[in-house]
C-alpha cells in the first residue's frame, strides 16, 4: 500500500469533483468550505477565551469579601 495523497490520486478526485459538480459550482463549494473553516478555527480560539473569561469572573466572585451577618 503506497502513500495516500500520490498527485495521481489527487488529479483523479479533482476530475471527478469536477465532472460532478461542473465548473461554475467548483468556486462556490471552495469558497463555503473555506469560509466553514475559517469560523471553526475562530469558535475554536473563541471558544477558550470565553471559557477564561468565565473562569476569571467565577474567580472574582469566590474571592470579594465575605458578607457580615447582621
Amino acid at each position: 500500500m503506497g502513500e495516500l495523497f500520490q498527485p495521481t490520486h489527487l488529479l483523479v478526485v479533482a476530475v471527478v469533483a469536477l465532472l460532478i459538480f461542473g465548473p461554475r459550482k467548483l468556486p462556490e463549494l471552495g469558497k463555503g468550505l473555506g469560509e466553514g473553516l475559517r469560523g471553526f478555527k475562530e469558535g475554536i480560539k473563541g471558544g477558550g477565551d470565553a471559557q477564561k473569561a468565565a473562569d476569571a469572573s467565577k474567580a472574582a466572585e469566590t474571592t470579594s469579601a465575605p458578607i457580615e451577618p447582621k
